[in-house]
């Protein structure tokens, strides 16, 4: 079990977990569920043993919007599990589908707790470890003038350091914050995603041009993107006033009302392709690709694209 609402942590987590079971055995296959394209019966035959063999990874995702019926099928697995599969239940925690995780720890499964951030000193921390994870230094000052022009979405923090780290060389001092993050990044990125994921394709590569040409570093642009598709999918299918959901879906009433507006235009099937583009696109602006910039083009139109099927 993945318990908690704190984005980042709760991918890294599924991420390891998907991992470790891949260096067993790298042919492992991995499907990844969420509540509105799950049917009853689904589950039954992706647990069933197979006849070419290899092993399996299940994520249900926002496991605690599971209906009545999919979460006693789920419950129901998990007292007699397959031997060849991993099964990872995501939960942002609370009290809604609390008995599912009850079930689930009665059964003995492992649970990974992932909280949200929500304290300065919090973030602080969390900035400096990420740092640290990346084999870099950052003196007291410089953290805190970073964490200060990025703001407080993990997200960002990471991909921050993550280029600081990786231009820098890895000691980061007052100098090198302030040229790499004068509060235009954020503000540019997050601009290239609204025009993207609102279909507006020409404004939105236009801006992505002048980002790219003033200095935003492509991983600042791609996590914008992804953080903007990401939110499509927590509100797809949200039901209530913004300032009831703001607590059960981790963001502020302001945020969930944009979101909402921007998400009429899309299918859950459509936010699904989305949410690849930007995770190929993550590993291409991080070294797997020879053109960060085309990368995101590419990236920026394959998620209007998907905005637009049906």
């Amino acid at each position: 079990m993945v318990v908690g609402d704190e984005e980042l942590l709760v991918e890294r987590a599924v991420g390891e977990i998907v991992g470790e079971a891949r260096r067993r055995e790298p042919d492992t296959e991995v499907v990844d569920l969420v509540p509105s394209g799950m049917e009853l019966g689904r589950l039954q035959e992706l647990t069933s043993p197979s006849l070419f063999g290899g092993g399996k990874v299940i994520v249900v995702r926002a496991a605690q919007d599971l209906g009545k019926d999919l979460a006693a099928e789920v419950t129901g697995y998990v007292k007699s599990p397959a031997d060849d599969i991993v099964f990872v239940l995501v939960h942002a925690g609370g009290v809604k589908g609390k008995a599912l995780l009850e079930a689930w720890t009665k059964a003995g499964a492992r649970k990974i707790t992932c909280p949200k951030v929500t304290k300065a000193g919090e973030r602080l921390d969390f900035l400096r470890a990420e740092i640290r994870r990346l084999g870099g230094s950052i003196g007291a000052t410089a953290a805190q003038q970073l964490l200060d022009a990025v703001g407080t979405d993990l997200r960002e923090i990471a991909a921050a350091c993550s280029q600081l780290v990786s231009d820098t060389g890895g000691k980061i001092n007052d100098a090198a914050v302030a040229r790499y993050h004068r509060g235009r990044a954020e503000v540019s990125g997050f601009t290239v995603a609204d025009a993207a994921v609102e279909g507006r394709l020409g404004e939105a590569l236009e801006q992505l041009r002048w980002a790219l040409d003033t200095g935003v570093a492509a991983v600042l642009v791609n996590s914008a993107l992804a953080q903007g598709v990401r939110g499509l999918a927590k509100v797809n299918g949200a039901r209530g006033k913004s300032f009831a959901l703001a607590k059960e879906l981790g963001m502020p009433p302001w945020k969930i009302e944009r979101l909402q507006r921007q998400v009429r235009g899309w299918s859950p099937d459509g936010i699904a392709r989305a949410l690849i583009v930007v995770a190929e696109t993550d590993a291409a602006v991080k070294g797997g690709a020879a053109d960060p910039a085309y990368a995101l083009e590419r990236a920026v139109q394959e998620i209007v694209a998907a905005r637009a099927a049906r």
